[in-house]
């Protein structure tokens, strides 16, 4: 099955169970749009929801209570829940469907668009190097905005994606809302994947991986949300990566693979992006990294670490964002 048809699956089932997720669906041009956070209360479960959509059910996540979570060797005593991610085809769920790849931007309407749609839209330079663009049947994607997609926006993207209006399903929720914070959080292995991509790394290498990261408190405001989201992963996001016969690419690509290779690192996100205008394109790239990451080679058993977790600047932000 494509990313498509596997992610398309998972997100039929909250449609089924919108009511019982404090979900609600909508037609919109004929496409079926699922509120999971904007006007919709929504909650974790539906979050957990989106994020396994997002990575084209090629993945799992789930929700690790403190209690758990602090047993992580990352992050000993963890006092977070924490999300996890894992995948053994980290690259096609990551990068495929999972990362935010573009924008939506027409008629006055703004969404962060991710999920498998982007493979079957298939127009992101990413595709000419993955080779991993889809012609399916149905379609199914991730809008992180704070206002459902008015008709001409669903049925572009129908039309962009090559299937009926009736065979998209969209789901929705501001960053600001218990699902749109979860599904945000469960980005981590697919930042440091993104990273390593845009550093050259030969991602043929990579067998599969996890990731982690603390669940931010849920926002006032989607601002703060960007903020609290992002610091979730720069300074609390741990990751996995298995590879194989990778030595020479780790030694080489390790070191700016973490957050902490940017000067600007050790700040919180919302005062980085303030200083920038607010414009993520402005921001060092090289922050755009979990904080830390380890490379478990399957073959020699080697294992290569660099950075590290930053619990009193994961602490901070939260508790700023809290008062």
């Amino acid at each position: 099955m494509s990313l498509n048809e596997r992610g398309y699956e998972i997100a039929e089932g909250l449609v089924r169970r919108a009511s019982a997720l404090a979900a609600v669906c909508h037609d919109r041009a004929g496409v079926r749009v699922l509120d999971c956070g904007v006007g919709a209360a929504g909650g974790n479960e539906v979050g957990l929801g989106m994020a396994r959509v997002a990575l084209g059910g090629a993945g799992s996540v789930t929700l690790l209570p403190a209690a758990e979570a602090s047993a992580e060797a990352a992050w000993p005593g963890c006092p977070l829940p924490t999300v996890r991610v894992t995948s053994d085809q980290a690259v096609a769920a990551c990068l495929a469907a999972q990362y935010a790849g573009w924008k939506v931007s027409t008629d006055g309407y703004f969404a962060m668009a991710s999920g498998p749609m982007r493979a079957a839209i298939g127009t992101e330079d990413l595709f000419d190097e993955l080779g991993l663009r889809e012609r399916p049947p149905v379609a199914v994607g991730l809008l992180e905005a704070a206002r459902l997609p008015p008709d001409a926006v669903c049925h572009s993207l129908a039309t962009a994606a090559g299937v009926p209006p009736d065979k998209l399903l969209l789901l929705v929720a501001r960053t600001a809302s218990p699902a749109g914070t979860l599904q945000v959080a469960a980005r981590s292995l697919e930042t440091a994947i993104h990273k390593l991509h845009d550093l050259g790394f030969d991602l043929g290498l990579i067998r599969g991986g996890s990731g982690s990261a603390p669940l931010p408190p849920v926002a006032a405001d989607d601002l703060t949300a960007i903020g609290l989201t992002n610091d979730a992963i720069l300074y609390g996001g741990s990751v996995v990566l298995e590879v194989e016969n990778a030595d020479t690419e780790v030694a080489e690509f390790g070191p700016a693979a973490v957050s902490r290779a940017s000067p600007a690192f050790g700040a919180p996100f919302r005062a980085i992006f303030e200083a920038a205008g607010r414009d993520f394109y402005a921001i060092d790239p090289a922050l755009f990294a979990p904080a830390r990451i380890e490379f478990v080679d399957v073959a020699t058993g080697k294992r290569h670490v660099f950075g590290g977790v930053e619990p009193a600047i994961v602490a901070a932000s939260f508790a700023a964002a809290a008062r």
